[in-house]
């Protein structure tokens, strides 16, 4: 069998380091799975999902022109279509980041207004920066003896 991006084939794992395992495919041919695609979940340790002459299923992500064959578990395994996201959800089904602490009644807040609360905060941030600085460095306000 050729050895093709996009190919999934079984293989043996013959060694472990600390940035991943190397994978003994068919015809005495070895890849790399690099650890961020050993498991969809972060992985701290690579010792708590692979062994040494673990069987795997791996599919192939890349052929460099050297020879050098980049392989990926996670992505071996097939996954039903709603799990397949582009990008990670938040706890509220959104795309994460922070939520608006916009004021007024519980409807969308338009650009104009989260620009201007986002001015708003932003001013009242920097002065009391300026003021405790000012206070500390014997500035204008502070005192002078």
């Amino acid at each position: 069998m050729a050895i093709e991006v996009g190919t999934k084939m079984e293989g043996k794992v013959t060694g472990i380091t600390h940035f991943g395992a190397f994978v003994d495919l068919s015809g005495g041919v070895t890849g790399l799975v690099h650890i961020s695609e050993v498991a969809d979940s972060y992985v701290k340790d690579i010792h708590e999902h692979l062994k040494v002459n673990d069987v795997v299923t791996v599919k192939v992500i890349n052929v460099d022109p050297n020879g050098k064959i980049g392989l990926s578990i996670r992505q071996a395994v097939d996954k039903p279509p709603e799990q397949q996201q582009p990008y990670p959800r938040g706890p509220r089904g959104d795309r994460g980041g922070r939520p608006f602490k916009g004021g007024g009644g519980g409807g969308r807040a338009s650009f104009e207004d989260k620009v201007s609360r986002f001015l708003k905060d932003s001013e009242e941030r920097i002065s009391s920066l300026k003021k405790s600085t000012e206070s500390k460095r014997g500035g204008r306000g502070g005192r002078r003896s």
